[in-house]
């Protein structure tokens, strides 16, 4: 290394979350991001159902296994021909182990299949993440859910237990992040409405959820909201790609959760709602602050 560089170590991101939440294109925008930030980012693809990518892909699940030959083979359907071609990269961990291995200190942005079970009860994701942790890595878990959900109270309720049972179950640092905050419209974009959702205001978003469902399964309801305050772990950082504030908050906060760049202040929250709402209008608006700082399927693109 020549004067005034260092050694960064060995990083990596997990990037998981349901289908259509907007995996790939995060994949790509991060990467973009990191590298005009003069890093050197490899993309690692382990969805087997993967068809298209918006980015050049350093290594490849599908040149060890692909659904497509699981259900030919087997007689799988899709959603078994992924599990099975998973259980298949641990069972072959090692290919995937020395697929990376000329990339020292290097940093791994790594796109995941999109069924949600791969993080909630199999063991296939901790194994995965355990062997990176073995060689050396610092893993980060990002856990994407769309902001469509915000307009369906009990589907983002949904969202968020699948984001504490990734974060229970691999045991790394973690951050969620609410993506296409673009698309919100303006109602969905005002501090008072969208601040609930990031902080989750569980007492608010339980009582949102009793207006809209029976009386007989309110007690349910309650008994979600406690073991979300009970483990009082998920929280979200909102993402809008048009912004590049927007996209350094978040890559800032996954550098601060795995130690990368430790020199680099990192914003309060990963976001900056318009408490005051100087332009009068109540907005989701970051540029009316100086934060300071460094200036697969075909579904998940938008």
């Amino acid at each position: 290394f020549g004067q005034g560089e260092r050694k960064m170590g060995k990083h990596a991101q997990i990037v998981m979350g349901p289908a259509g939440a907007g995996k790939s294109t995060y994949c790509d925008t991060i990467s973009k991001h990191m590298e005009s930030a003069k890093r050197t980012v490899h993309l690692i693809n382990l969805d087997p159902a993967a068809e298209v990518f918006n980015y050049p892909v350093s290594v490849d699940i599908k040149d060890l296994i692909t659904v497509d030959e699981v259900m030919d083979e087997l007689q799988y359907g899709p959603n078994g021909g992924l599990v099975y071609a998973m259980e298949y990269l641990v069972e072959h961990i090692d290919w995937l182990l020395d697929e990376i291995d000329d990339f020292e200190d290097d940093y791994l942005i790594i796109d995941c299949p999109g069924q949600v079970e791969l993080y909630s009860h199999h063991p296939l994701m901790r194994t995965i993440v355990g062997a990176l942790q073995n060689l050396g890595y610092k893993v980060a878990g990002v856990y994407l859910l769309d902001s469509h959900f915000l307009t369906d109270t009990s589907k983002f309720i949904s969202g968020a237990l699948s984001c504490l049972s990734a974060m229970v179950r691999l045991e790394i640092p973690h951050i969620n992040v609410l993506t296409k905050v673009d698309l919100l419209n303006k109602k969905q974009r005002h501090a008072r409405h969208i601040d609930k959702f990031l902080d989750m205001d569980v007492t608010s978003l339980i009582c949102d959820l009793d207006d809209t469902t029976d009386n007989k399964l309110h007690g349910l309801n309650h008994a979600i909201g406690s073991l979300l305050e009970d483990f009082n772990m998920v929280s979200f950082i909102p993402l809008d790609i048009s912004d590049p504030e927007s996209v350094d908050e978040v890559v800032q906060q996954v550098d601060n959760a795995i130690q990368y760049g430790e020199d680099v202040e990192v914003r309060d929250g990963g976001r900056d709602i318009d408490k005051d709402d100087d332009d009068g209008d109540g907005d989701f608006d970051r540029h009316d602050h100086d934060h300071g700082g460094d200036d697969g399927d075909g579904d998940d693109d938008y």
